[in-house]
């Protein structure tokens, strides 16, 4: 294995429930890096920038205006096997359907709602963290 970078977010629900230290910490404990973390409040166009594959979906309108409404943390994570390792420690996207102890099943409200992001692939990882850091906001 070698070592990878994926993106995470914070999102809205999980900050407004000062929820982003025991994210953090579990992130750090699980041994991730973490080589670039802003807190920040997403727009709607940056929304549709960064979701442009479901611009036009049913869903979008409800995903843009959950992921609006307030401040989200965006993280790139660094170590071996980043990708599928985060997502594992995030859990399956319905939090009703994710393993105990993952970040879903412990923050997630509901499908829509559920706490945290992770890139799905290397293509993606690439992708998302440069939408949002460049070079000299990596550590």
């Amino acid at each position: 294995m070698s070592i990878e970078r994926t993106f995470a977010i914070i999102k809205p629900n999980a900050v407004q429930n000062g929820n982003i230290g025991e994210i953090i910490t579990a992130i750090e404990k699980d041994g991730f890096t973490i080589r670039g973390l802003r807190l920040t409040r997403l727009t709607p166009a940056i929304c549709q920038g960064f979701y442009a594959e479901h611009v036009g979906k049913g869903f979008y309108p409800e995903l843009e205006n959950f992921m609006t409404e307030s401040p989200v943390v965006l993280l790139c994570l660094e170590r071996e096997n980043a990708i599928a390792r985060w997502r594992e420690v995030m859990g399956a996207t319905d939090p009703a359907k994710a393993a105990e102890g993952t970040l879903r099943k412990k923050f997630g409200e509901s499908m829509g709602r559920n706490a945290t992001h992770g890139s799905d692939s290397p293509a993606s990882a690439a992708r998302e963290v440069a939408y949002f850091f460049n070079a000299f906001d990596l550590a």
